[in-house]
C-alpha cells in the first residue's frame, strides 16, 4: 500500500487520530477537548474547546522559531513596475501596526471588517491584521459594483471597511472610492469608519469623520498583540453567489482552517517550509484566501502576491518571468490563464526565454482543465501538471494528485483521487450510488473534514437547504462527473450543465473536451439550449488561436464533425460558432449559465463578477446571427 492509499484510508477510518496528528503542526494556546464534535449533526465542528490565533501561527511563531529573516511575502506588480519583499519579521511588524490602527477604529474580537482591496500587499496584511485581533474579515473582490457590495455590507454588518483609492486592471485604473461611497449610501448597515489606502495612480477624496488615511493611521498606531480565539470561532466570511441572487456567506473557522491548510501545502502541493509558492489568483477569491495568504504563511513558505495578468502585462511570458525571477518551486493558477497563454504563444517561445530550472510542478483549478491544455503545458514545461478540484465552500482541494504523499499516474481529464479526509461518491437523482464510469452528481459523505465550511453566516437553515437537503448524509457539490474503476474522479460539469438530449444524459464538459482537441481551437464553451423536439441540444462557441487564418466556417464545420466522430450522433451536435472571446468572471470561469439563458430567451441579469460586460453583447449578436437567440433579447 502506497503513502497516498495509507493516508486516505486512515483519514476515513480514524479521522480523529489523523487530524489530531495534523494539528501538531499548529501552535495552540489551549488544546482541544474533542477533535470532532459530532453532537449536533449536520453541524459538525473540529477541535472544539481548542484556542489559538491564526495570525500568530502565520507570522509570530515563525519569527520566534528561526524564520525571522526569511522572505515571507513577495509583491510583484508589472502594472506599476514595483517589486517589494517582506521578511517574516517585517511582515509581522507591519501587520501588528495595522492591527493597532484597525483596533483604533473600534474593532475588536468577533467584529466584522469588510476588505475591498486591489492586489496589493496591504490586502494580505489587512486579512492578517483582522485575524490578529480575533475580528472576522470579509473580503470583497476589488471593483465589485456598488449594489453587490452593498448587499455584502448589509449581510456582514461590518464595523469598519478597509479599502484603497483604486485598482489597476491591465492598463485601466479603476477608482474604488466612488464605488465604495455609493455602496455605503445604498446599504442599511453603515460602517463606523473606513481606512483608505491612497495609491499614486489615483488618489481618493476622504469623507471627514468617517474616512481615515491608511498610512497616517498605521504610523500613529501602537502594535497590537494576538488575541486567542476558539478554534470554532469564525476567521472569515466569503460571499459566493446564490441561486436566489442573494449571496451566501461561507464561514471558515480558525482551528480546522489552519490545520487543513498547513497539511495541504505539504502533502498536496509538496511544498517545504522556506520554498517559494505562487498562486496567480486574487485575494477576493477563496484561492487567494487559502493559497496566497494563509497556507504558505502557516507552513513557513514564501508566497508571491502578483498584481498582473497572464497575458498583456506585458505579454504571454509574464508568468515565466515571475517564476524565474523569484525562484518559484510550485505554481497554481486557473486553466483559463493557460488557455490564454497558449492562444498567444502556441509554440511556447516565450517560455524558453526564462530559466525555469527550479520550477517543479504546476497545479490547475477553478474550472475543468481540458486535456489539450494540460498536454500542451506538460510538453512545454516538462514538469507534472496537476488538475485538482475544490470549491469556495470546501476551502481546500477535494481531489488532487497529492505530490507530497506520492505522485500517482496522471490521467488527462481527471483531478486524480479524493484527498485524504474527503469521501467522494457519485449519486443518481434519488441519491443511490452509481457504478464506476457512470455520470452523476458528485457528493461528499459527512462529516466534511477540517477547513470546510461549518455553516453559512447567520443562515443555518439556508446552509442545510443549499448543501445537505438534496442527498441526506452528504454535501452536494453541485458538480457532476464520474469515478472510474481506478478511483479517479472526473469532474465534467456543473449538475445544471448535464443536458438531456432525447433521453440521453450528456455532459457539456465531455463535448468541450472534444472541441478543445481541434488544433485551431484555443478555448470553447458548450451550452445546452432548449429544443422542442429533443428537449435540449448542445451548441458550441469556439475561440480560435492567435494567427489562425482559415475561414471560421471551415473550423466550425470540422468541430461539428469531430464531435460526431468521437461522441456520435446521439449528441445531436450540429452548431458551432466562432466568437472572438467568451464571457468570464474575473476569476476566469466561463459564464455558461448566463449564455444559456440568453440563447433560451430567459430573463437574465448582468453577473456582478463579469470581467467585461460588453462580451455578452457580442455573444448575443452571434447567437442571433445563427438564429438561436430569440429576437426579444
Amino acid at each position: 500500500m502506497g503513502r497516498y492509499e495509507e493516508s486516505w484510508r486512515r483519514a476515513k477510518e480514524d479521522p480523529e487520530g489523523f487530524w489530531a496528528d495534523a494539528a501538531e503542526a499548529i501552535q495552540w494556546e489551549r488544546p482541544w477537548d474533542r477533535v470532532l464534535d459530532d453532537s449536533r449533526p449536520p453541524f459538525y465542528r473540529w477541535f472544539a474547546g481548542g484556542r489559538l490565533n491564526t495570525c500568530w501561527n502565520a507570522l509570530d511563531r515563525h519569527v520566534a522559531g528561526g524564520r525571522a529573516e526569511q522572505t515571507a511575502l513577495i509583491y510583484d506588480s508589472p502594472v506599476t513596475g514595483r517589486i517589494a519583499l517582506w521578511t517574516y519579521r517585517q511582515l509581522r511588524d507591519e501587520v501588528a501596526r495595522l492591527a493597532g490602527a484597525v483596533a483604533g477604529l473600534g474593532v475588536g474580537k468577533g467584529d466584522r471588517v469588510l476588505i475591498y482591496m486591489p492586489m496589493v500587499p496591504e490586502a494580505a496584511m489587512a486579512m492578517l491584521a483582522c485575524a490578529r485581533l480575533g475580528a472576522i474579515h470579509s473580503v470583497v473582490f476589488g471593483g465589485f459594483a456598488a449594489p453587490e457590495l452593498a448587499t455584502r455590507i448589509d449581510d456582514a454588518k461590518p464595523k469598519a471597511i478597509l479599502s484603497a483609492s483604486c485598482g489597476i486592471e491591465g492598463q485601466r485604473v479603476i477608482p474604488y472610492k466612488p464605488l465604495l461611497d455609493a455602496a455605503i449610501g445604498l446599504a442599511k448597515a453603515k460602517p463606523a469608519a473606513c481606512l483608505i489606502l491612497q495609491r499614486e495612480e489615483a488618489r481618493a477624496e476622504l469623507i471627514p469623520g468617517r474616512d481615515r488615511d491608511w498610512r497616517e493611521a498605521v504610523a500613529a498606531a501602537r502594535p497590537a498583540d494576538c488575541v486567542p480565539v476558539a478554534a470554532t470561532d469564525p476567521l472569515y466570511i466569503l460571499y459566493t453567489s446564490g441561486t436566489t441572487g442573494i449571496p451566501k456567506g461561507v464561514v471558515r473557522d480558525n482551528g480546522g482552517h489552519a490545520v487543513a491548510l498547513a497539511w495541504s501545502l505539504k502533502y498536496i502541493y509538496g511544498v517545504e517550509p522556506g520554498e517559494v509558492f505562487w498562486t496567480a489568483s486574487d485575494v477576493g477569491w477563496v484561492v487567494g484566501h487559502s493559497y496566497i495568504v494563509y497556507a504558505p504563511l502557516l507552513h513557513g513558505a514564501t508566497t508571491v502576491l502578483y498584481e498582473g495578468k497572464p497575458v498583456g502585462t506585458p505579454d504571454a511570458g509574464a508568468f515565466w518571468r515571475v517564476i524565474a525571477e523569484h525562484g518559484v518551486r510550485v505554481f497554481f493558477t486557473a486553466p483559463t490563464a493557460f488557455r490564454a497563454i497558449k492562444r498567444e504563444d502556441p509554440e511556447g517561445k516565450l517560455i524558453r526565454k526564462h530559466d525555469l530550472s527550479r520550477f517543479r510542478a504546476l497545479f490547475l483549478a477553478g474550472e475543468r482543465a481540458d486535456p489539450p491544455t494540460v498536454a500542451w503545458a506538460e510538453e512545454q514545461l516538462g514538469v507534472p501538471v496537476i488538475d485538482h478540484w475544490w470549491q469556495t465552500e470546501t476551502g481546500w482541494p477535494i481531489a488532487a494528485n497529492c505530490l507530497g504523499l506520492e505522485k500517482l499516474p496522471v490521467k488527462h481529464g481527471s483531478a486524480t483521487r479524493a484527498v485524504p479526509g474527503w469521501d467522494v461518491q457519485v449519486l443518481d437523482p434519488e441519491g443511490r450510488p452509481m457504478k464506476p464510469g457512470e455520470v452523476g452528481a458528485l457528493a461528499v459523505k459527512l462529516p466534511l473534514p477540517p477547513g470546510a465550511l461549518p455553516t453559512l453566516w447567520q443562515a443555518d437553515d439556508r446552509f442545510r437547504q443549499s448543501y445537505l437537503a438534496e442527498f441526506p448524509g452528504f454535501y452536494a457539490t453541485a458538480d457532476a462527473g464520474l469515478i472510474d474503476e481506478d478511483g479517479y474522479i472526473h469532474v465534467m460539469t456543473r449538475t445544471d450543465d448535464i443536458i438531456n438530449v432525447a433521453g440521453h444524459r450528456l455532459s457539456t464538459g465531455g463535448i468541450e473536451e472534444v472541441l478543445a482537441a481541434h488544433p485551431d481551437v484555443a478555448e470553447c464553451a458548450v451550452l445546452g439550449i432548449a429544443d422542442s423536439l429533443k428537449g435540449q441540444v448542445p451548441i458550441g462557441l469556439l475561440v480560435l488561436k492567435a494567427g489562425v487564418a482559415r475561414p471560421p466556417e471551415t473550423v466550425a464545420a470540422e468541430a461539428v464533425r469531430l464531435v460526431r466522430e468521437r461522441i456520435g450522433p446521439v449528441a445531436s451536435f450540429k452548431t458551432a460558432l466562432v466568437v472572438q472571446r467568451l464571457p468570464k468572471t474575473r476569476s476566469g470561469k466561463i459564464l455558461r449559465g448566463t449564455m444559456r439563458r440568453i440563447a433560451d430567451g430567459q430573463d437574465w441579469t448582468m453577473p456582478a463578477t463579469i470581467d467585461d460586460p460588453a462580451i455578452l453583447d457580442e455573444i448575443t449578436a452571434a447567437l442571433k446571427g445563427a438564429g438561436l437567440a430569440p429576437a426579444k433579447i
